[in-house]
């Protein structure tokens, strides 16, 4: 019986030598299979590397810039006199092609507050606005930004101003400026633009690229110089778009006033001016190459008395940039996405990061719009000339300088 046991523990050990020297065998193999393949050796019983994700090469976004807009007052009356209801304003800006933009952005032109019962008759008497945020789900389809920077968001007082921020944000509708042009912490903010991304692998994906809005509300007074210069810290690292609001309504070319700070603005870092408020389309030019709008009129506003105020100028922008590399645009994107939010972090991350600036080409071409009849839409042929005639499109495209240029 004992020497069957004895036979026995002699089998268990010869297969534990056996599967031992098997073991010994494939480590041995492994490390000459690495010596001969040039892989190194500290990573002989790890996984391969997966291949690397794809990264980023270039992007695009296909902007619209838009006049005033409101949707109060007699719009309202229009609106709940419609079957439509909330969708009447909206009703035919699928004429556009919204989907052939990534983003729309326009001036805001009164508080969104609930509750607000006054009269169109009473609205227009006081000059006090509101426009029902039960309007903003449909806009909300069309809109990406709303520039809050005119002297019309504090008609419902500061706390209309504040329900006015809350409600876009409830809506998802990003937004900067304030009515006061001496609050210089929200003169500038960084939005997450919508951008077309297309990989090294010729992939293409939807992305967010951070820009600089910055509003300047100057109807009553000319924004400070300190103001001004805060856009000078952004323009370090993002683009920087300012959309001031300001100057004599209801006149077909600027003052000197208005064309001094308009281009001081370019002076001070902003890469472009598009400006509203006079509710009438307003002359351009290309100010060191660089284009600014003095005036686009009113993109959906219920005055309807004149040719003028029917009509605007909608600014289409194309910007792209590449990344040879791909490493520093893949960084930006990364960050893009954390700024929809209102007051983040995101120039302090760029600074964190030291993340440099892309470089981005712009072109331009004009959109006519048309809100005659109580309700916005294409301009017709004869319009979109009338329109580029008072803009002085030609000749200010002409004068742009690369980066910038007409498409």
């Amino acid at each position: 019986m004992q020497s069957i046991n004895r036979q026995s523990k002699r089998r268990v050990w010869v297969v534990i030598f056996g599967i031992i020297a098997v073991i010994l065998c494939a480590a041995i193999f492994a490390v000459v299979w690495s010596v001969r393949s040039g892989a190194p050796t500290g990573e002989i019983f790890q996984k391969r590397a997966k291949k690397e994700d794809p990264l980023p090469k270039t992007v695009s976004s296909n902007v619209l810039f838009l006049g005033n807009t409101f949707w109060g007052r007699y719009i309202n009356d229009w609106s709940m006199a419609s079957a439509l209801k909330y969708k009447y304003p909206f009703s035919r800006m699928n004429e556009f092609h919204r989907e052939a933009y990534d983003a729309w952005i326009s001036g805001l032109e009164c508080p969104t507050v609930a509750g607000v019962n006054m009269t169109s008759a009473q609205q227009e008497q006081a000059l006090q606005f509101n426009c029902s945020p039960k309007y903003l789900p449909e806009a909300a389809k069309w809109y990406t930004v709303f520039t809050l920077a005119n002297n019309h968001t504090d008609n419902q007082g500061v706390t209309g101003f504040e329900e006015t921020q809350a409600q876009l944000d409830k809506n998802n509708i990003q937004y900067f400026g304030h009515y006061d042009p001496d609050v210089i912490s929200d003169v500038c903010e960084v939005i997450s633009l919508p951008v077309k991304v297309t990989y090294d692998n010729k992939s293409k994906k939807d992305g967010k690229l951070p820009v600089a809005m910055c509003g300047f509300h100057g109807v009553f007074k000319i924004p400070s110089d300190e103001s001004v210069a805060v856009m000078k810290q952004y323009g370090q690292y993002m683009p920087v778009i300012a959309m001031p609001h300001m100057g004599k309504e209801y006149q077909s070319a600027p003052d000197q006033l208005k064309t001094s700070f308009y281009q001081g603005l370019i002076d001070s870092g902003a890469d472009m001016v598009i400006g509203d408020h006079p509710h009438w389309i307003q002359t351009t030019e290309s100010y060191k190459g660089h284009l600014i709008v003095y005036s686009m009129g009113n993109f959906m506003f219920d005055q309807q008395d004149t040719a003028e105020v029917v009509r605007s100028a909608g600014i289409n922008m194309y910007m792209s940039a590449t990344d040879t590399n791909g490493e520093k645009l893949a960084k930006w994107l990364t960050l893009g996405e954390k700024c929809a939010k209102y007051k983040d972090d995101c120039l302090a991350q760029a600074v964190k990061q030291k993340l440099t600036r892309l470089d981005i080409s712009y072109k331009f071409k004009v959109v006519g719009t048309n809100d005659g009849d109580k309700i916005v839409k294409p301009a017709t042929a004869i319009q979109q000339t009338d329109i580029l005639g008072r803009l002085k499109w030609q000749s200010t495209v002409d004068q742009l300088q690369p980066p910038y240029s007409g498409m």
